[in-house]
């Protein structure tokens, strides 16, 4: 089981945080709000905050310039990873992968089914790696979001989780880069 090593600094991450929606604002934006919070509760810097209508190429023009941007290490998207017509996230977003993370998908999915049971087959929820730039795509839906934080990444963005978490590494996604993120991470 992961614990906390007391003993290491917590290391804040710069993220940014996109709502893939028709038809939301940030004055209603429930779960893009429950995103940011958590993450700043959690010591972290909101970097970026947005919100893009389900369209192909919008959804990926933000991506890109966030996976360019130096100060941005983690990129959480929430909406559109359902089945209908207007669902495009993963088909947005995916093809920019240098790396899939298949086992986000997994743990988002037997966390989902502990509270929603087979309904949690109708999320594409994805992740990977881009520029150096984790990446999540998460549900729509608040609770999905606050699953997603509290069940997986909150530890997995903290420095001294153990065994393992995605800061000690992220000094070495950039090798073939040479672009600095996570400063004073070490593996």
């Amino acid at each position: 089981m992961a614990s906390i090593d007391e003993s290491k600094q917590f290391i804040p991450l710069n993220i940014a945080v996109l709502t893939v929606s028709d038809t939301r604002a940030l004055a209603d934006d429930k779960s893009g709000q429950t995103l940011a919070d958590r993450l700043t509760e959690a010591g972290h810097h909101l970097a970026a905050r947005e919100i893009v209508t389900d369209d192909v190429e919008a959804i990926r023009a933000v991506i890109r310039r966030w996976i360019a941007d130096v100060g941005i290490d983690v990129v959480i998207t929430t909406g559109g990873t359902g089945f209908t017509g207007r669902d495009v996230t993963p088909e947005a977003i995916e093809p920019l992968f240098e790396k899939r993370m298949d086992g986000f998908s997994i743990a988002f999915h037997m966390l989902s089914h502990a509270k929603i049971g087979t309904s949690t087959i109708q999320s594409r929820a994805t992740a990977g790696v881009a520029g150096a730039t984790y990446i999540f795509c998460l549900p729509g839906s608040p609770g999905a979001c606050r699953d997603a934080w509290d069940g997986i990444l909150k530890a997995q963005l903290d420095y001294r989780t153990r065994p393992c978490n995605f800061v000690e590494i992220m000094p070495r996604l950039d090798e073939h880069l040479r672009r600095p993120k996570a400063q004073g991470a070490t593996v």
